[in-house]
């Protein structure tokens, strides 16, 4: 079976809403303003890029994503040369952008779990707040990678549900602390 990983940049308070260019969220790009920028801390990006053999996008994060990766060869060769699948209801495969490998459309959870029964490494999930939290519910998720950023936002996307479930147990397996007050946190589902 093959390990779905979730990576997020999240601020203390659960928001993974805007860290970039999004431009609707008031506190637009917060990953960059006022918190000093440390090379070590982003490291994991590479990190992931060498493990993963496959990117997971909800449709919202494929749409912001798609113009923009495949045209950042240096930062996201890796990206670039794995296979993507998004989820969406709605994407058709007109929509899908040509220049950025294989790309599939997944149209349901269901889905989902069928592909973490083929062949193949870790599949991974950028961005995508709402793709994440159904997964999470699903119980589809086997490990966190986040970066979690010294500030909170209040309002916005958040990567966890609020559904009224059972307890998910977790298992820490690596934590970094940076001098900007970044914390690298890597949790394990534990099923």
């Amino acid at each position: 079976m093959r390990k779905l990983i979730t990576t997020a940049f999240i601020s203390v308070d659960g928001v993974v809403e805007g860290p970039g260019g999004e431009k609707e969220y008031r506190n637009v790009g917060w990953t960059m303003k006022d918190i000093e920028f440390d090379e070590t801390a982003y490291a994991l990006k590479g990190e992931e890029q060498e493990e993963a053999t496959a990117l997971l996008l909800g449709r919202v994060s494929y749409q912001s994503f798609a113009p923009v990766w495949p045209k950042m060869v240096n930062e996201f060769a890796g990206y670039l040369a794995m296979p993507k699948y998004v989820v969406s209801t709605t994407l058709q495969e007109s929509d899908l952008v040509t220049n950025w490998n294989e790309i599939n459309i997944l149209r349901s959870l269901d889905d989902v779990a069928a592909l973490k029964e083929t062949e193949g490494g870790p599949i991974i999930v950028h961005g995508s707040a709402t793709l994440n939290r159904n997964l999470s519910d699903a119980g589809l998720i086997d490990q966190y990678n986040l970066m979690v950023f010294p500030v909170l936002l209040g309002a916005g996307k958040r990567l966890f549900s609020d559904a009224d479930r059972d307890k998910i147990k977790l298992k820490q397996t690596s934590s970094q602390s940076y001098s900007n007050g970044i914390q690298r946190l890597t949790y394990d589902v534990l099923h």
